[in-house]
């Protein structure tokens, strides 16, 4: 199915993460399907990966950003402005399950904040008069996290349910515009993060085990490419009647019966 991204212009934020981090296989992914990616994240791999997919014939580009800083996101809008003078989706991925917990200062509570949910306000704001005039959209990366709870991280659990509400308020405020706003959530999948936090459990295989079993469909964890399949669907023409919803990708570990886990 061709999904018509050819030569959109969608911006990542905080996708310049390890290889097969969720935002960076959103990245190859556009651009496997002729979109000019852009990336916002201040991690320098960022570098990297614009000369990697250009050196491949893919116009792409990075705008090294610091999102817990709206003056820095400004800016970079404007520098993807003045390149390619519209913008057509943008994906607001950026997300740090922190562990901010209630034992945490309230400083680092609202840090946690400004990273994972105030970014997402600030960027959106800044894209927002170039998606007008594109007719563009909208997709949030929420996480399960922002509905179910998951104990000793308040910053995020606030930040996604945060995000979720955010989705909703945006689809209603944009509907006029004709600008759809969706969320993508997700539970368990299998990154680099979620591999390097398990190996510092010390019994990091039996925790993983035990989370997989957990997970209804396939008894497996949902992939980054997975992810970035469904992401580039909902910001495409395809999904032209989709606005305000929550689209779990998650293999049914939300909602489904809890009977499907016995053994």
């Amino acid at each position: 199915m061709d999904l018509h991204l050819k030569d959109k212009v969608v911006v990542v934020t905080g996708a310049a993460g390890i290889k097969g981090s969720i935002g960076e296989t959103i990245v190859q992914a556009l651009a496997n399907e002729g979109a000019i990616p852009v990336i916002i994240c201040r991690n320098d791999r960022g570098f990297a990966y614009e000369k990697e997919l250009q050196t491949k014939g893919v116009d792409a580009l990075f705008v090294k950003t610091d999102v817990t800083k709206p003056e820095q996101i400004e800016a970079a809008v404007k520098v993807i402005a003045d390149k390619y003078g519209r913008i057509d989706a943008l994906i607001n991925n950026v997300g740090v399950n922190d562990g901010v917990g209630l034992e945490a200062s309230v400083d680092d509570f609202v840090q946690s904040l400004k990273l994972n949910l105030i970014s997402y306000f600030a960027t959106t704001k800044y894209c927002l008069p170039y998606l007008k005039k594109s007719k563009g959209n909208l997709l949030n990366i929420g996480s399960k996290v922002g509905m179910t709870g998951q104990g000793g991280t308040s910053g995020y659990a606030a930040s996604k349910g945060g995000v979720l509400g955010l989705t909703r308020e945006w689809a209603v405020d944009l509907i006029k515009e004709g600008i759809r706003v969706n969320a993508l959530i997700i539970a368990e999948s299998w990154t680099p993060a979620y591999d390097t936090w398990i190996k510092t459990l010390e019994n990091g295989e039996e925790k993983l085990k035990s989370i997989v079993k957990k997970i209804p469909l396939e008894n497996r964890m949902t992939t980054p490419q997975e992810i970035a399949d469904a992401c580039l669907f909902t910001i495409s023409d395809r999904a032209s009647h989709t606005t305000g919803q929550y689209i779990f990708i998650d293999g049914g570990y939300v909602h489904l019966d809890r009977a499907l886990l016995t053994e």
